[in-house]
């Protein structure tokens, strides 16, 4: 039998040092922290709970090694605590909050252990010690660590049952997952150059004055809307309005994508230039605060790798602990925290993309043969569709030919209309008329006539969701209609919690039903329609294929990032070459659930994240 070990510890925390004000990383390797007590539960017997100096806590959790599987609900800190600390490094760990989030039937529930408890009835947690608030272990009262040891153990058993009851809804594979998640955390390898950051830092700071200065103007009035609507007017400029997407209520039109905005960049009055493109230069802070962020952590060690597992409603990973590695800010390419992320001396990044990844899952599922063929013989499919929108042969189509049948091909397969394209082909600069968009969307809809198919049979999927009627939907036999949603081959469910409709009344086309699902306990009521569900259900399947090909790299090398479609592995100098055919063969694995889907991937190589 394994040796399962379900550990929670008790930490030091005051008003201003704790995990609401500090990330996991900056709060556990700070010089404040201090561990008041620990509990742990082997398997299924009693738990154990001890406190005392670091050496008597140390030496009572020495007695549990090697551990097989550690338990933990939020894993992510308990795992840092015991790796930072106490050297201690368990074969695997299980995340019982992960595992909660991946199971997704407590949308109305919170993901605290409390709440999952009653939500399950498991037990009720406890209460904890009244006054721990700045008090150290040794300021203690013996009673109250009494009521200290009660509580953690409590919540131990509570961690283990959620464990147990969660254990049967998720495979070993996405077990295997939330592991690698959390040792990407606790098992940090990657450096980070933090003299190159503060370099960056300082241009950043530098460059942001010169536009403040040139401008003639100071940092309050370029980050309050309204002081810099009126330095607008006052320079006979009235300034642009929406229509906010997230409010419905009008509001300035000052950011980025805000066309008539950025045409002041070449209006004739150079103040208002200049006033312009200081407030596109400064407002945004995001660079700054990252940069800052990047050598705080470097200056205390190895950069810890933060992600949420089934993050998305589709399973794909998010950032967290506050430095987003799914979206690091890139100015002008230059990818300056890209660059600061370093391989350990002796190693080499390899970072192997899965290539188009959605658009052949989408030609695959929706039975798109022409389409799968394509990607199967390595052609150019975004030459192909522009050869189809221009009429021409696709070996005559220009480079930015080709990269509009790529807007087309990325930007269509999911029930796009003409002046959603339009509003995105204006976003990158391109501008057609609506006579122009419509036409393109239909030669994209005749060409691949098989995925408008699938849209309109997955609108239709919503009414068997509710009805509780049986519906074959796309390839048969990969994704199964449940109640709410859809079974994926991983076992996992993509749901839409509280789906409902109501009947709208369409001019020419009498009543129609329009569904709406509660995507989180704040988002309530988001509009879902097919090319939403065949979106949700390829990019599900997508993150299925490239999970386990993730989990064939790690059999053999050490993973220290995924990205969207791509994973990072960090691999010795001398096994660069053998690793790299490993990796790119990992990375062309076709489940046998998906046989027949054409995979191909690209492979970089770095000593920087950047490089490679």
């Amino acid at each position: 039998m394994s040796n399962t070990l379900t550990i929670d510890f008790e930490t030091y925390y005051d008003k201003k040092f704790s995990l609401s004000k500090l990330t996991t990383e900056e709060y556990v390797r700070d010089s404040n922290f201090e561990v008041i007590g620990v509990s742990v539960q082997i398997n299924d017997n009693e738990p154990e709970w001890c406190t005392g100096s670091f050496d008597e806590i140390k030496s009572f959790l020495d007695e549990f090694e090697p551990i097989d599987i550690a338990i933990a609900h939020n894993a992510m800190f308990d795992a840092a605590i015991l790796a930072w600390k106490f050297n201690i490094y368990p074969k695997m760990w299980v995340d019982t909050l992960s595992m909660a989030r991946a199971a997704q039937d407590t949308l109305s529930v919170s993901l605290s252990l409390g709440a999952l408890s009653e939500h399950y009835k498991l037990g009720r947690k406890g209460t904890e010690v009244l006054d721990a608030v700045g008090k150290r272990r040794v300021t203690f009262r013996k009673d109250e660590l009494d009521r200290y040891a009660e509580y953690c153990c409590n919540d131990v058993r509570l961690t283990y049952r959620l464990y147990k009851k969660l254990e049967p809804l998720l495979s070993p594979g996405e077990l295997k997952l939330i592991s690698l998640t959390i040792k990407m955390f606790s098992e940090p390898v990657l450096n980070v150059n933090v003299p190159a950051l503060q370099t960056h830092l300082k241009n950043v700071r530098l460059e942001k004055q010169s536009l403040l200065d040139k401008a003639a103007t100071d940092k309050e009035l370029i980050m309050s809307n309204d002081k810099f609507a009126k330095a607008l007017l006052a320079l006979g400029i009235n300034p642009p309005r929406k229509i906010s997407a997230r409010t419905g209520k009008e509001a300035w039109a000052f950011a980025k994508s805000d066309q008539e905005f950025l045409d002041l960049l070449e209006h004739e009055d150079i103040r208002v230039q200049n006033l312009v493109s200081a407030r596109l230069g400064v407002k945004t802070t995001i660079e700054e605060t990252r940069t800052e962020r990047f050598i705080g952590i470097g200056k205390r060690g190895n950069l810890p790798v933060p992600l949420r597992y089934y993050a998305a409603h589709t399973g794909r990973w998010g950032g967290t602990d506050k430095i987003n590695l799914q979206n690091l800010p890139s100015r002008d390419n230059k990818s300056a925290i890209k660059k600061s992320i370093v391989a350990p001396e002796g190693y080499t990044l390899i970072n192997c993309d899965s290539s188009q990844i959605e658009a052949r899952t989408l030609a695959w599922f929706a039975m798109q043969t022409d389409l799968i063929k394509a990607f199967a013989e390595g052609k150019d499919v975004y030459k192909i569709m522009a050869a189809k929108i221009y009429n021409k042969k696709p070996e005559d189509i220009t480079k930015e030919e080709r990269f509009f049948g790529k807007t087309v091909i990325l930007g269509c397969g999911y029930g796009m209309g003409h002046v959603k394209f339009q509003i995105m082909l204006k976003l990158q600069n391109i501008e057609i008329d609506e006579v122009e968009a419509e036409r393109i969307i239909k030669v994209y809809r005749t060409t691949y006539p098989m995925i408008p198919n699938l849209w309109y049979k997955s609108n239709d999927s919503l009414d068997s969701m509710l009805m509780g009627n049986k519906l074959s939907l796309g390839r048969p036999g990969i994704i199964e209609l449940c109640k709410n949603g859809f079974v994926l081959p991983n076992k996992l469910k993509l749901l839409y919690h509280n789906l409902k409709f109501e009947q709208v009344a369409k001019p020419n086309f009498g009543f129609r039903n329009v569904y709406t699902y509660d995507r989180t306990k704040r988002e309530k009521g988001v509009y879902i329609y097919g090319g939403k569900i065949v979106e949700n259900i390829v990019q599900a399947l997508a993150r299925c294929i490239v999970a386990e090909q993730i989990l064939r790299v790690s059999e053999k090398y050490k993973v220290v990032l995924t990205v969207h479609d791509a994973v990072v592995c960090s691999v010795r100098d001398k096994d660069l070459e053998e690793a790299k055919v490993y990796v790119e063969k990992c990375m062309k694995y076709v489940p046998s659930w998906a046989e027949g889907l054409p995979i191909d991937c690209e492979i970089g190589v770095g000593k920087t994240y950047a490089e490679c």
